[in-house]
């Protein structure tokens, strides 16, 4: 079955096609892709998705409309996360990608969106989705994490912790201040604190989304943002620590000169590293797994393995 799904978050809106076949498990990627939209562009301060923000959105919507009936899908799965869960016109937003899609989307709670990331993330990891799992996805405004072994998911929070949102709250600095960093810190400190998920304990952290996968290609000293070299590379959790230090402290301009940069990541990446940090900071030394698969395959396969579709047409 080839399905379709879409992913609206804060910071970008992520496209996947695969042919799915439920009897084997199998899964073959046909086109995967992600446009830098910032929807949530200022959500935090003013608790609304602004205008010209909306619009960058539901044109990458319908260009993926365009794809989707080119690539001649069977089903498609369409989720929206924070900033339209947040917004007080986030209803906007989902009407008009289902005006553009065909499909009305699911607006994702932070643990639906935790638990469906950790459910496609785990079937690309092979044996290693047999250790104590701790998925970490750090989004523009916030970051899911979930405890689990092999399929099973045992806890699993949200968190308002992202790049866009802790840019916008202290970040402002090109690099940032030591006094910004600090405030920073102590914001992502205190939101931890009130976790339910426990991260003591976890053999494997594993990395899933666009700032895991780029903290990750930068402590591996990759050239690209590769798929293949990516997808299972297994890291120190010192070393990426340190790519996440290099990264905060870093400017816009340098981020952007670095070969795994997606441009539009390069001027809020410093947020979402010092999450990871911080996170880490508590793991300990377990190690880190990248994956390529997240809340997009976790979408993809909740169209052939209901109970609990995101939305189908």
């Amino acid at each position: 079955m080839r399905v379709g799904a879409v992913d609206c978050g804060t910071n970008s809106i992520k496209l996947l096609v695969a042919d799915l076949d439920p009897a084997t498990g199998q899964q073959s990627d046909i086109h995967r892709t992600l446009r830098i939209v910032r929807l949530g562009q200022g959500v935090d301060h003013s608790g609304r998705l602004a205008p010209e923000a909306v619009v960058r959105t539901l044109a990458a919507a319908a260009e993926y409309a365009a794809l989707l009936r080119s690539l001649g899908i069977d089903r498609l799965a369409v989720a929206a996360t924070s900033a339209t869960r947040e917004a007080s016109n986030g209803a906007e937003v989902v009407t008009g990608l289902a005006e553009r899609l065909g499909v009305v989307p699911r607006v994702l709670s932070g643990v639906d969106e935790a638990r469906l990331s950790y459910a496609g993330a785990v079937r690309g990891l092979g044996a290693l989705a047999q250790a104590e799992l701790l998925l970490v996805d750090i989004g523009g405004g916030s970051t899911e994490l979930v405890r689990g072994h092999g399929p099973d998911v045992t806890a699993a929070a949200s968190v308002d912790l992202g790049s866009v949102r802790l840019t916008e709250r202290h970040l402002a600095g090109d690099p940032p201040t030591p006094a910004q960093t600090s405030a920073a810190v102590a914001d992502v400190e205190a939101g931890l604190d009130g976790l339910e998920v426990p991260v003591t304990g976890a053999e494997v952290v594993v990395v899933v989304g666009g700032t895991g996968l780029t903290v990750a290609a930068h402590a591996l000293g990759l050239d690209t943002l590769d798929p293949q070299r990516l997808h299972g590379a297994n890291l120190a959790a010192d070393a990426v620590r340190a790519s996440c230090a290099a990264l905060l402290a870093a400017t816009v301009a340098e981020r952007r000169d670095l070969a795994v940069m997606h441009p539009g990541r390069a001027d809020v990446i410093g947020g979402g590293a010092l999450v990871l940090d911080r996170i880490l900071a508590r793991v300990g030394a377990a190690a880190v797994v990248a994956s390529n698969q997240d809340v997009l395959d976790g979408l993809a396969w909740s169209l052939v393995n209901p109970p609990d579709a995101a939305a189908s047409g």
